[in-house]
């Protein structure tokens, strides 16, 4: 199975939410644990508010989702700017700081996730997660 969709979202809080239902929804066609469906939900929340946060006034937020029997392929864009091909190892902020925990969040649910090349003055971040065996995964 491959499914694979592409949203225009406007930026805004509730579209987080939303990429999330949709997300949640074509995982539920797959074969994917709790706990990676659980993972996933996380990333694209994140991703999403962090573009709602940080983008162009004017930009949407752009997600494509992709997914097969071996995992999923997040990318989460908008007008901006970003480094390119930088991993995402920032360190957690002081605890009482306010914000600033989304991307090492991210890169600790994520098997991969690094801000790519893309269009001029679009920032895209490109997140990867493998679905595990649910056969294997231990009986709760």
């Amino acid at each position: 199975m491959r499914v694979s969709m592409t949203l225009s979202l406007p930026r805004r809080p509730s579209s987080a939410a939303r990429a999330r239902q949709v997300l949640t929804t074509l995982l539920s066609l797959t074969d994917a644990t709790e706990d990676t469906r659980a993972n996933l939900a996380v990333l694209i929340t994140e991703a999403c508010s962090n573009a709602s946060i940080h983008g162009a006034s004017d930009s949407d937020v752009d997600i494509a989702i992709g997914i097969d029997e071996n995992g999923c392929l997040l990318e989460v864009g908008n007008r901006g700017s970003s480094p390119d091909n930088t991993r995402l190892d920032a360190g957690l902020p002081a605890p009482l700081t306010v914000g600033g925990r989304g991307l090492p969040l991210i890169a600790a649910l994520a098997d991969t996730a690094a801000f790519v090349s893309g269009p001029p003055n679009r920032v895209l971040l490109r997140i990867t997660k493998q679905f595990t065996d649910a056969r294997a995964a231990p009986n709760r």
